[in-house]
């Protein structure tokens, strides 16, 4: 078991409250993602769970243990960072044993922990060799197998694939996927900033904005229904085109009026309460496709094309001032910059926020 539990916790650096009353259940065995701009608290919050920085108020236990003033070596927890932090003096095996020999363990302990954690990242090979011989990536995985021998019940990772390129960030992460089939029981925590890396690696995301929770959910859950607009425009890319609008009727047969555009039915339910006021319409950019008929929920004028072999996108000018409507296609669609064309998107794809900013239910 290695349940992280936080409760009302927070903290403070001078009078300046970066984390504000956080709540969070992290289950046992669970892959946790943190996500959020930058500055939003997310690698202070996890600097917080793994001991580096500490709790001004609340409570964090591991294991149904209050550790908030346990020093970081007796909580159980091994950390990743996105710098590698590896001695480069010492061969890979010596930076992957060093906490070992720290322990005092047996030698033959120490070198049968090691072999275990080399083989499940490929690694055997590379034992003998200093970092500044290896890639990026493969010191990556030396620091990650570095955690791995210490088997900790929580294993964190700050950004650990940042300083890596495109292809190495694709392979790195692959691993990590694969590292965390291996040890299902193992509960790790992940803080990126980058929404490929947290839609396919967690179980569940937090999305953090200025040191609150906006939700947690399952990646498709935020994606699909996302609470609010914040995390509706920060999920998904390109982002969700959102425009104002207004309510024109309730729930069972809701309709909205996208601001220069005529009313669209909507899948959400809406109070009576809501009817006259005013709120934001929004509509992620794969979900629309080109019409030619009366179904148009946005006309306008293609002001940019992009064609990007396996997709095309299309920003048009539908009277937004600079923001453009941007439509995601599959495909090298032959629209050229200019054309007049009108957009849809099918009814349950559509989003309704109110005036506050908070998503009306989706039906279903």
């Amino acid at each position: 078991m290695s349940q992280v539990q936080i409760t009302h916790l927070s903290k403070r650096f001078a009078a300046v409250e970066v984390l504000k009353d956080i709540n969070l259940d992290i289950r046992s065995g669970e892959f946790m993602v943190f996500v959020g701009p930058s500055g939003c608290g997310k690698s202070t919050l996890l600097r917080c769970i793994a001991g580096l920085e500490e709790i001004s108020d609340g409570i964090l236990e591991i294991d149904g243990e209050v550790v908030n003033h346990r020093p970081p070596s007796r909580r159980g927890i091994a950390m990743v960072f996105q710098s590698y932090a590896l001695y480069p003096h010492m061969n890979v095996f010596d930076n992957m044993a060093y906490a070992l020999k720290l322990q005092k363990l047996p030698k033959e302990q120490i070198k049968q922990k090691v072999g275990v954690a080399a083989d499940i990242l490929q690694l055997t090979p590379y034992l003998d060799r200093l970092p500044k011989q290896l890639s990026g990536g493969q010191r990556q995985r030396v620091a990650i197998g570095r955690a791995i021998v210490r088997d900790p019940k929580v294993f964190l990772f700050d950004e650990p694939l940042s300083n890596l390129d495109a292809a190495l960030r694709v392979n790195t992460r692959i691993e990590i996927a694969k590292l965390h089939e291996r040890m299902a029981d193992a509960t790790m925590i992940y803080v990126t900033h980058d929404q490929i890396e947290a839609m396919t690696l967690a179980d569940r995301i937090v999305v953090l904005n200025a040191g609150m929770v906006e939700q947690v959910g399952a990646p498709m859950e935020l994606y699909d229904r996302p609470a609010n607009l914040f995390v509706a425009g920060f999920i998904g890319s390109p982002a969700m085109n959102m425009v104002p609008m207004v309510v024109e009727a309730a729930s069972p047969n809701a309709r909205v009026k996208p601001e220069n555009h005529a009313a669209v039915a909507v899948a959400a339910d809406i109070p009576a309460s809501a009817v006259g006021k005013s709120g934001t319409f929004g509509v992620r950019p794969e979900d629309l496709v080109v019409t030619t008929g009366s179904d148009s929920i946005f006309k306008g004028k293609v002001d940019i094309v992009e064609h990007l072999g396996e997709l095309t996108l299309l920003y048009v000018d539908c009277g937004y001032g600079d923001n453009a409507v941007v439509a995601k296609l599959d495909g090298n669609v032959p629209i050229a910059r200019g054309s007049a064309i009108g957009l849809t998107a099918p009814t349950a794809t559509l989003h309704v926020f109110d005036d506050k900013g908070m998503a009306f239910r989706r039906k279903g």
